[in-house]
C-alpha cells in the first residue's frame, strides 16, 4: 500500500501553518541523474589531472585516486547540501531542497548523515521506503529527520517589507500605534518578510489571525482596493523607526 502524501505542514513560532510540496520519486530521480552527470564530469576531469600528475609523483597520486573514487560520491552530495542549504547542482536546477522534517533549514550534520547512508546496494530498499513513507523519505532521511521539498517560488506581487528606509506611503492610514508592543512588531515583520513565499491560503489565514486582530485593536481602517500587506509594511516601518529598531 502506498502511503505517500504530497505536502508537509509546519506550524511556525508565529502560529502560522506553512505548507511545503514534498518532492516525489520522479523529481528526485531527475535531480539525482543530473547530479550523476555532473559527478561523472568531475571524475573524468579528476582522472585526467591525476593521470598527468602520476608521471611526476605516482605514489601520492595513487593515494589521491583511491580517496577520490572511494569518498568522492559522498563528498559531492554531502558537502553541497551542507554548504548550499540543502541543495546540490541537480536539486538547484529542478528547484528542490533538503530541509529538516520540522520545517527548519537542514543542518550540516543532517546533510552529511543523510548522504553517508546513500549506499548503491540500498537503492532498491530506499525506493521501497520512499513509496511506503508518508513524507517520501528514504533511509537516510529517516535517520537524519530530513525531507526533500519543492523550493517555494517567490511571488512577484509583493516584496519583503522595506522597513529600513524612508517612510511608507500608507503611514498616514495607521495612526500613532499607541500601545503597540515589541511582540506585535516582530510578529507583523516576520509575516511581511515571509509573505511572498506563503501559499495564497496561508497568506489569507495569516492576515485573518495576525493582522486583522491587530488592526481592529489599533483602529486601523482598511484602504479600499489596497492589499493589507501594504498597511502591515507601513506599521513595521513606522514602529521600527520610532523605536530605533533599524
Amino acid at each position: 500500500m502506498i502511503l505517500v502524501i504530497d505536502r508537509l505542514h509546519v506550524l511556525t513560532p508565529d502560529k502560522v501553518v506553512v505548507t511545503f510540496n514534498l518532492a516525489a520519486f520522479g523529481s528526485r530521480a531527475g535531480a539525482f541523474i543530473l547530479d550523476a552527470i555532473f559527478l561523472g564530469m568531475f571524475f573524468y576531469a579528476a582522472s585526467t589531472v591525476t593521470a598527468i600528475l602520476a608521471l611526476v609523483i605516482p605514489d601520492l597520486v595513487l593515494l589521491l585516486q583511491v580517496l577520490l573514487f572511494t569518498f568522492g560520491f559522498y563528498l559531492y552530495f554531502g558537502l553541497q547540501e551542507a554548504l548550499w542549504r540543502g541543495q546540490t547542482l541537480g536539486k538547484k536546477i529542478l528547484n528542490l531542497r533538503v530541509m529538516s522534517a520540522d520545517g527548519t533549514p537542514v543542518t550540516p550534520s543532517g546533510a552529511i548523515l543523510r548522504n553517508l547512508l546513500r549506499f548503491p546496494p540500498l537503492f532498491i530498499v530506499d525506493l521501497v521506503c520512499m513509496f511506503l513513507n508518508k513524507q517520501s523519505q528514504r533511509i537516510g532521511d529517516l535517520v537524519s529527520h530530513t525531507v526533500v521539498v519543492h523550493e517555494p517560488r517567490a511571488r512577484s506581487n509583493f516584496s519583503p517589507a522595506p522597513h529600513q528606509y524612508g517612510e511608507h506611503v500608507f503611514e498616514n492610514s495607521i495612526g500613532e500605534l499607541k500601545g503597540m508592543t515589541l511582540e506585535d512588531y516582530h510578529a507583523i515583520k516576520r509575516l511581511c518578510d515571509r509573505f511572498p513565499e506563503l501559499p495564497p491560503v496561508t497568506q489569507a489565514r495569516s492576515i485573518a489571525e495576525i493582522w486583522e486582530p491587530f488592526a481592529e485593536e489599533h483602529k486601523i481602517e482598511p484602504i479600499p482596493n489596497v492589499h493589507p500587506i501594504y498597511q502591515m509594511e507601513a506599521v513595521v516601518m513606522k514602529y521600527g523607526r520610532q523605536r530605533k529598531l533599524v
